[in-house]
């Protein structure tokens, strides 16, 4: 039996990801390791979302995390390995940014990876009303963390009062909810109806990971300033007479 697999396209597509996303990974380093404290936390996050993303590609690249799922085509699981750690970060990143309680954060990184989860036990899901099942599963889980990024974490960063800090939280987590949105759409048509060529799922997931990972970190980075500001909302001041 044959199995279909990445053509031409999607290997070129899986190295742009892979130089792309190393090369931000030595740029975080470098940022981190000449930063203060208060810096160094955003690049160390940073460092991580890109670093794990390119061992993942690399897999991919090398001809290693794939197996052929039913309909004998390559799926290539490293990237829900990539996804399931990676997009938690992103979540805690844009937690800390907005001075978000951790335990909210951890609520919603929490449910993000259940729904990568989801997703990936759909992709390989051989009875299709299971394999529906997953998929509806994951979105049911992909509102709440859609909702949190798009009004809890906002309505945190709001009440610090910090413009800097405002303008970049909406840039960055408009940015992830956007391509976050067309990850399931990508998948419809993949692992789901298997209308798209392998090939062209790779180039489509590669280009929404190199803008949702690597614009996104250098977005933090353009607003070095701007992190010095506290992590965390500040408590409530008491006045005692």
């Amino acid at each position: 039996t044959t199995i279909e697999e990445v053509g031409s396209t999607g290997v070129g597509a899986l190295t742009l990801a892979f130089l792309a996303l190393t090369v931000s990974t030595c740029v975080m380093i470098a940022k981190a390791a000449s930063s203060g404290p208060e810096h160094r936390k955003y690049y160390f996050l940073n460092v991580y979302i890109c670093g794990i993303s390119a061992f993942a590609y690399f897999a991919m690249l090398s001809g290693q995390g794939w197996t052929a799922i039913a309909g004998c085509r390559q799926f290539f699981y490293a990237r829900y390995v990539d996804w399931f750690m990676t997009t938690a970060l992103i979540i805690l990143q844009l937690g800390l940014i907005a001075g978000q309680d951790f335990v909210s954060i951890a609520a919603v990184m929490g449910t993000d990876m259940l729904m990568v989860l989801a997703g990936y036990m759909g992709a390989v899901s051989v009875v299709t009303t299971v394999k529906w099942f997953w998929f509806i599963l994951g979105l049911s889980l992909f509102m709440p963390v859609i909702y949190s990024l798009a009004r809890t974490f906002r309505e945190t960063v709001i009440t610090r009062k910090d413009p800097e800090m405002i303008e970049l939280y909406g840039k960055i987590a408009w940015l992830t909810i956007i391509l976050w949105a067309f990850y399931p759409v990508v998948w419809l048509f993949s692992e789901g109806f298997a209308s798209f060529s392998v090939s062209f799922e790779v180039v489509a997931y590669a280009i929404m990971d190199i803008i949702s990972k690597v614009v996104f970190t250098f977005m933090i980075v353009s607003a070095h300033d701007s992190l010095a500001a506290p992590s965390m909302a500040p408590a409530q001041s008491r006045e005692y007479v």
